[in-house]
């Protein structure tokens, strides 16, 4: 799409907050433009930095055994973040820090996209897709519109799962199958003949290179 080629252009430009001082460039988006399904995470770690590309690290491949597990590959959504540039130290961006960037890019990606659905990935977006007084623990699973008007479902960020153990990360992966299940089928409700899976699981280190 000529629009989202345009906007990565400016994206890599970009030099309007302190964050893009401590990274090695900015971070944008992967998979299919036209997708119906688009799922938003925190911000780039180290290896997305390493690579330019988000969700490809440790946390990404668990996303990707999760989608798998419902069916959809990375190739055939689209995935991006809120935060574009690495906060120092892997730390995470406050919400100043999110809305300033996010409403710089993350709400144009949407608006080119115009998703039937939005996944939340975890607090960092939910608050900004949402609002700050959700909690994840309490609000995952529930549907609710962004302030773009796109239908939106949180679940918990990869990251929180390989922090959990024993019966908590056995019940956190049913939950966000669950809930990746359900944003699916409200895509297919609408866009039922919509392919989600491209038949393999999506090697991304095979497509991008260390910068």
């Amino acid at each position: 799409m000529e629009a989202f080629n345009e906007l990565a252009e400016q994206l890599n430009k970009c030099q309007e907050c302190p964050l893009r001082q401590d990274c090695k460039g900015t971070v944008g988006w992967f998979g299919n433009p036209t997708s119906p399904l688009v799922l938003v995470g925190e911000g780039p770690g180290g290896v997305e930095d390493d690579y330019g590309c988000p969700l490809i690290g440790p946390s990404g491949q668990l996303l990707d055994k999760a989608l798998w597990s419902v069916k959809m590959t990375r190739d055939r959504v689209l995935t991006t973040n809120v935060i574009k540039c690495r906060p120092k130290g892997n730390r995470t961006p406050n919400i100043v820090e999110g809305e300033f960037c996010a409403q710089r890019w993350l709400d144009k990606e949407l608006d080119i996209v115009k998703p039937v659905v939005v996944v939340a990935l975890g607090s960092v977006a939910m608050h900004y897709l949402g609002n700050p007084d959700m909690k994840i623990t309490r609000d995952r699973g529930k549907w609710f519109k962004t302030k773009g008007g796109f239908d939106c479902i949180a679940t918990y960020h990869p990251a929180y799962l390989l922090r959990q153990t024993g019966k908590f990360l056995v019940q956190s992966k049913w939950d966000v199958y669950y809930d990746l299940k359900a944003a699916k089928e409200k895509v297919e409700a609408v866009r039922p003949d919509y392919g989600f899976s491209s038949g393999k699981p999506v090697n991304l280190f095979e497509l991008f290179t260390k910068r």
